[in-house]
């Protein structure tokens, strides 16, 4: 298959159907269950995968709410859910794919061939299934995460690094905070919310008004981006954004304002 690109929309998907693995990644900061969900109704043949257990760590207030798990742990997670080394997957939510774009980026920065299905759950227009799945198991080798595709929290304001806050308007100025010990955003950070990439049947605004966004909030071609958010699962999306746009160099802040919260460095809300 050539190269994937990041996002791929629904054509696209019923013209390779049976060469991918379909990756159902619900998850919701309310609490809701992902799996339940996918239960009730999910794209033909898809697998589910539950980002708390393979796409990250568990909470850690040094490290925040959703680090990046172990390679093992992730290739576990992958194996389990019938995805191998020469799979490719096309991942989706109901949200956009701003939480899909967790799989889909964590796949890649380790040469994965995978993307994300612009539009999410009801994009294809299929109807649903319902139940539980059990994939036949598959070889997954892990590999560790690319260090040139992460930033630590020492990190953030070097060399003119700029930093890009995925969350929505009134969390990153500080209106509401609902898991966060302090509100606000991290200093300097430039906010441009993932949500507000979307259209609204949650498909990717055309390239030039992406542009037209990075440039309202002060970035330039030239700059080296790091992407933030609240727990490092929605600045995944603005990373596929940024390659799409071809930009594929910028880096993931996996801690983000989760991690920043929780040490006494100041925080910002204006």
């Amino acid at each position: 298959m050539p190269s994937l690109p990041p996002f791929v929309d629904a054509a696209w998907l019923a013209g390779h159907r049976g060469e991918v693995v379909l990756a159902d990644v619900r998850w919701y900061l309310d609490g809701r269950s992902g799996a339940a969900e996918f239960e009730s109704g999910h794209l033909p043949g898809a697998v589910f995968v539950d980002l708390e257990r393979w796409l990250a760590a568990p909470a850690d207030p040094a490290r925040g709410r959703h680090p990046l798990p172990e390679p093992e742990v992730f290739a576990e997670g992958m194996s389990r859910a019938g995805i191998g080394d020469e799979s490719t997957v096309v991942a989706y939510d109901d949200a956009g794919g701003v939480v899909a774009a967790r799989l889909v980026w964590m796949l890649r920065a380790i040469g994965h061939a995978a993307a994300l299905l612009d539009g999410g759950l009801r994009a294809a227009g299929e109807e649903l299934e319902t139940g539980a799945v059990d994939p036949s198991s598959a070889r997954f080798t892990p590999r560790p995460w690319p260090a040139d595709r992460l930033a630590g929290i020492e990190d953030l304001h070097r060399d003119g690094r700029v930093l890009l806050d995925a969350r929505d308007r009134d969390r990153y100025a500080g209106a509401v905070e609902p898991v966060d010990p302090r509100p606000g955003h991290i200093p300097g950070a430039r906010n441009v919310p993932a949500r507000e990439m979307l259209d609204a049947s949650s498909r990717l605004l055309a390239d030039d008004v992406l542009r037209e966004q990075l440039r309202d909030a002060g970035v330039d071609d030239a700059q080296d981006v790091v992407a933030s958010c609240g727990s490092g699962v929605t600045a995944c999306h603005t990373l596929l954004v940024l390659e799409a746009l071809g930009r594929p160099g910028a880096r993931l802040f996996p801690g983000s304002y989760s991690q920043w919260s929780r040490t006494d460095r100041p925080v910002d809300t204006d």
